[in-house]
């Protein structure tokens, strides 16, 4: 049984709005950093307890939380009651196991995307789901590891570079999902490398392995397919959504996340197409060498048929045979079989056979 199955059984049955930590990723601690900001002042606080956290709940600037580490269904359960989240919200965070999707509650806007990593090996098989609450002024941000991939986010918070201090929620959350965006297309772009190289190695040296590789590459770019494809249907909803909480000005900016969600899945697509062809490359490479084997198999028995023949009248030790009392008898016949021998070799290569 997979292990995505087992993930699943843990909450059947359960009432909707249950909360049930649903996921094979489990970090050993949570982490909350908050961070609260207009375009004049900045405040960034890591580790704060989520109680605290109510006190920026009405505040007019922008209020950023970001949890590490979803297991303690408890911190979840807090911060939702803090801000006023629906618990299918809320249920939606802890299970992981749910497809990308953009949802709209009015008060706020809800969106699940996927965050894919390669191993240590490099294989992309790895995914982490990413939630986003938007609210009027808070976003909430979920990750599933301690890894925080919104550091840079942090980063332009402090040096104050760029739109993103005088922008509000609808902003930040822009920015949030063109960080994940830019990653997954990297992990695409580290993909179509290692394709590039075993194209290499299919025209030099195709091996068993080679053929190992190009089905494992062919599941990771189905994976990967599968995992941010749904991207762009969330980036066109939130285009075509007419709530208040994404202003005209924001949608410009998500019109190029679009582009560049087009551009993962073009590459995937292309890296695709590539194992495909390198596939039937392989499976033609192997099918062109068994044919030069039989080729030369079938030449060796060509050349043998009358060469046995001759072997086998003069094996059928019948009494009367004068070619068995002649003197140069033994040697003539071999003499003759090597002649025969050559003549067959060179009309072979006459005929472009051999």
């Amino acid at each position: 049984m997979s292990r995505k199955v087992k993930m699943r059984k843990k909450n059947v049955g359960s009432p909707p709005g249950t909360l049930v930590h649903v996921s094979d990723i489990k970090s050993d601690f949570s982490r909350v950093t908050l961070c609260n900001y207009d375009e004049v002042n900045m405040t960034m606080i890591e580790e704060r307890v989520v109680d605290e956290c109510v006190t920026f709940r009405d505040k007019p600037t922008v209020t950023w939380i970001n949890v590490n580490g979803i297991h303690e269904v408890s911190l979840i359960e807090k911060l939702g009651d803090c801000f006023s989240i629906h618990p299918l919200v809320l249920e939606d965070i802890l299970n992981t196991t749910n497809r990308s999707k953009f949802e709209d509650y009015e008060e706020f806007l809800f969106i699940i995307i996927k965050l894919i990593d390669p191993d240590s090996v490099g294989t992309v098989i790895k995914t982490e789901s990413i939630s986003l609450v938007l609210g009027s002024n808070f976003v909430l941000s979920f990750q599933e590891t301690a890894q925080d991939i919104f550091n840079p986010v942090r980063e332009r918070l402090r040096s104050e570079k760029g739109r993103i201090r005088k922008s509000g929620t609808d902003y930040l959350s822009y920015a949030l999902i063109d960080l994940v965006v830019d990653h997954n297309l990297h992990i695409a772009e580290i993909l179509e490398e290692k394709i590039e190289q075993l194209e290499t190695e299919l025209l030099t040296s195709p091996t068993t392995s080679t053929l190992e590789k190009i089905y494992h590459l062919k599941r990771d770019t189905m994976y990967l397919k599968k995992m941010i494809a749904p991207v762009r249907d969330i980036i066109n909803s939130m285009l075509r959504d007419e709530s208040p909480l994404i202003k005209e000005m924001t949608k410009i900016f998500l019109r190029d996340v679009l582009d560049h969600i087009t551009q993962v899945i073009e590459t995937i697509d292309t890296s695709r197409d590539s194992l495909v062809g390198m596939l039937d490359t392989y499976l033609s490479s192997i099918s062109f060498k068994m044919n030069n084997v039989m080729k030369f198999l079938t030449i060796i028995a060509t050349i043998f048929i009358p060469l046995t023949f001759i072997a086998g009248i003069y094996g059928m030790n019948f009494k009367h045979m004068p070619e068995l009392e002649w003197t140069w008898g033994y040697p003539g016949i071999l003499i003759a079989m090597l002649v025969l021998g050559f003549v067959m070799v060179g009309f072979f290569k006459r005929k472009g056979w051999f």
